[in-house]
């Protein structure tokens, strides 16, 4: 804990790191700073928190978040001061709306250095606004201030984060000295009333929470006999996932799984439901339903979320851990804020089995035929069909056109086990650090096992800091990076696709590849040209357990008019 030689800076960081380690962190990330030290040097010196590292401020937020989205506890940040700070913007924003556990330390000159003229300072308490949920500028430490201050406001931090995942900002200013043997030197029993707490291994204070069990409304039972479909939107957990199928199994209803749901791949969901909406049967079919239940996030398919929109439920209920608001048209009749897999039991616990019905899935049945002529090509839908079909472990799927691809796409795998755990970044939906979240959650899972993360080529380039983080050798992420030389997606939208400065302003067409960028990181390579080269070449890298850039260089814009015939077909399937 406290060492000889430490300063006054250095011990309460000690006292810091010490205190979140009973609260339970387990892996801190950090930048390089001056500023930062005392904290950078206590927790690297603790002997039990993780360290990571990571040159490159921006990514490193990111890098925090992939860790505690794998391993669902929080996770702390350290930066220096100034623009450092700053950088970790975009992260905390994902964290606020993803509900991901992110601890934010950012050291800072003390009050007397403030705007006046001093080296790398900024103002930072407030600057990441009102995303965190707990907030507190700390003063600079001091003699005069117990220590059981800082104690008890880590303390009610972390509590509050156990409450409401999402994020934290500790600002912490430190006056100078901060490295071991400068200043004053602090005695060995420093400080003295907090004897039994050195003494123990538990946090200073205690907070104990009643555990939150759901109530099922009343009206519930005579509902569950009626027509009715579940929607799973973003889901993290296999339990919780688990717990909707088998609900829905007892209920008889259908279930239409989003790609963000761990459901979609899942034989209890409706198979290719985002592509089905195209048919005007199945929309007729899927009209009959009367009460809808929507489980978890928000949704990636707009298709799916306008078709809600639009039906006039006799009931719309939905179901999650937190009380975030979902519906944009406030239409919703009863939102049930519980654990999803305690709600799930008790709501089939309080209804009869049900016999399905099944009409829905007899008009989708013939969608995977007519995806067999166009996912048996080289282009960006053959190369999201195939991954779908083999990929293990844990899947990122980055943001822009790889999420759209992989909900109308993939196809569905025997459940036990699930093919893994699959995650997006869609709080903000932003296109930054998807290499350094992918990066975290091969991290935070066990030794050896493989981490996929799918993306396009501008978000690549917006993190191309953070492929030096793929040289862990214990935790081998496979990058699958579709290159259509720009932002694809707006061939997508009809609006840019049609302007004549869509290249220029939109697409923004750069030219590159990325075989230069993997050979600077040390970083395996392959650019496979075909489906069966791909499918080698991730299996090989599955196999040898070590990171892997495949770079699939796909013409520009060929997946637009794909897309374009599938809906054709899809709709001509019924009409």
């Amino acid at each position: 804990m406290i060492r000889a030689g430490d300063n006054l800076a250095l011990g309460w960081a000690r006292l810091m790191i010490e205190e979140l380690w009973r609260l339970g962190l387990r892996d801190l990330c950090f930048a390089p700073g001056s500023r930062s030290a005392p904290l950078t040097l206590a927790a690297s010196e603790q002997g039990r928190v993780r360290c990571h590292a990571h040159f490159d401020e921006r990514g490193l937020g990111f890098l925090a978040l992939g860790l505690a989205r794998q391993s669902r506890r929080p996770v702390a940040v350290v930066t220096t001061s100034g623009t450092a700070v700053a950088n970790l913007y975009p992260a905390v924003i994902e964290a606020r709306l993803s509900g991901i556990p992110l601890i934010v330390l950012s050291a800072d000159r003390p009050p007397e250095l403030i705007d006046c003229g001093a080296n790398q300072t900024i103002t930072q308490p407030g600057i990441f606004a009102g995303y965190p949920l707990f907030a507190q500028n700390l003063p600079a430490p001091s003699a005069t201030i117990s220590p059981r201050f800082v104690l008890g406001s880590l303390d009610q931090m972390w509590h509050c984060l156990q409450q409401t995942p999402g994020p934290a900002h500790l600002n912490c200013p430190f006056a100078e000295p901060f490295y071991p043997g400068e200043g004053v030197a602090l005695a060995a029993d420093w400080p003295t009333e907090l004897a039994s707490w050195r003494a123990s291994e538990q946090p200073l204070t205690r907070i104990v929470a009643p555990a939150l069990m759901p109530d099922v409304p009343a009206t519930w039972p005579e509902l569950a006999q009626r027509r009715g479909v579940i929607v799973a939107g973003q889901i993290e957990d296999i339990a919780d996932a688990n717990a909707v199928a088998a609900l829905a199994q007892h209920l008889g209803w259908p279930l239409l799984a989003d790609a963000q749901s761990q459901l979609l791949q899942h034989p209890q969901a409706l198979a290719h439901a985002d592509l089905a909406l195209h048919n005007a049967a199945f929309r007729a079919a899927l009209a009959n339903s009367e009460v809808l239940l929507q489980v978890g996030g928000r949704l990636l398919s707009k298709r799916l979320a306008g078709f809600i929109a639009e039906h006039a439920w006799q009931q719309n209920w939905q179901l999650a851990a937190h009380d975030r608001r979902l519906s944009a048209d406030y239409r919703v009749d009863c939102r049930l804020v519980a654990p999803i897999a305690a709600a799930c039991h008790a709501l089939q616990a309080r209804s009869l089995a049900q016999v399905p019905w099944r009409e829905l899935g007899t008009l989708s049945a013939g969608l995977p035929a007519i995806l067999d002529s166009l996912v048996e090509e080289w282009g960006e839908l053959g190369i999201t069909h195939r991954l779908a079909s083999l990929w293990q472990g844990a899947l990122l799927l980055g943001n822009s056109l790889p999420p759209r691809l992989w909900q109308m796409l993939a196809p569905p795998r025997p459940a036990n086990p699930l093919p893994g755990q699959l995650h997006s970044q869609r709080g903000a939906s932003g296109i930054d650090g998807l290499i350094a979240t992918a990066a975290g959650i091969a991290r935070a899972r066990p030794q050896g096992e493989v981490t996929t993360l799918l993306l396009g080529d501008t978000s690549a380039l917006h993190d191309l800091n953070s492929l030096a983080l793929l040289r862990a050798p214990d935790h081998p992420l496979i990058v699958v990076l579709l290159n259509n030389d720009g932002g694809g997606i707006f061939a997508l939208l009809p609006g840019a696709a049609t302007l004549p400065q869509h290249d220029a302003c939109f697409r923004l067409n750069h030219g590159l590849d990325f075989a230069h960028a993997a050979a600077q990181f040390a970083l395996e390579y392959v650019a496979p040209g075909s489906l069966d080269d791909f499918e080698h070449a991730y299996r090989t890298a599955c196999a040898a357990r070590r990171s892997t850039l495949i770079e699939c260089r796909v013409p520009a814009g060929h997946s637009a008019g794909q897309l374009q015939l599938l809906a054709q077909l899809c709709r001509g399937k019924a009409e």
